[in-house]
């Protein structure tokens, strides 16, 4: 659960999407300047495996964050806050059921 809410985050970020983005315009730009060595063929193949091969990197990477990220932490805060609801819902019964003998009490003495 932990590791998907982080992982959904780092997807969400766009900071790979960003990474392959500048990978596809520098590859644009080294074929363009490069023109009189390239076929055009050579630089369409070689932009879309540049781009394909850079986004496979990406994920690499981001399956390597995930893997790296310590999420102790993370894990020990959703567990704290299961208990804390936990001990709170408890507290309210306890509450109700105080209420309850101190009203039935007080239905007693009155009688």
């Amino acid at each position: 659960m932990v590791i998907e809410q982080f992982s959904k985050k780092m997807v969400k970020s766009g900071i790979f999407d960003t990474y392959v983005a500048a990978v596809f315009f520098s590859s644009i730009i080294f074929f363009v300047l490069n023109a009189t060595i390239f076929t055009p063929l050579e630089m369409m193949f070689g932009i879309v495996i540049s781009t394909i091969f850079f986004k496979g990197l990406a994920n690499m990477m981001l399956s390597l964050t995930i893997s790296l990220v310590s999420l102790d932490n993370q894990q020990d805060r959703v567990k704290f806050k299961r208990d804390s609801e936990n001990l709170e819902s408890l507290v309210n019964d306890l509450a109700l059921q105080e209420a309850a003998i101190q009203s039935s009490k007080n239905i007693n003495n009155k009688g």
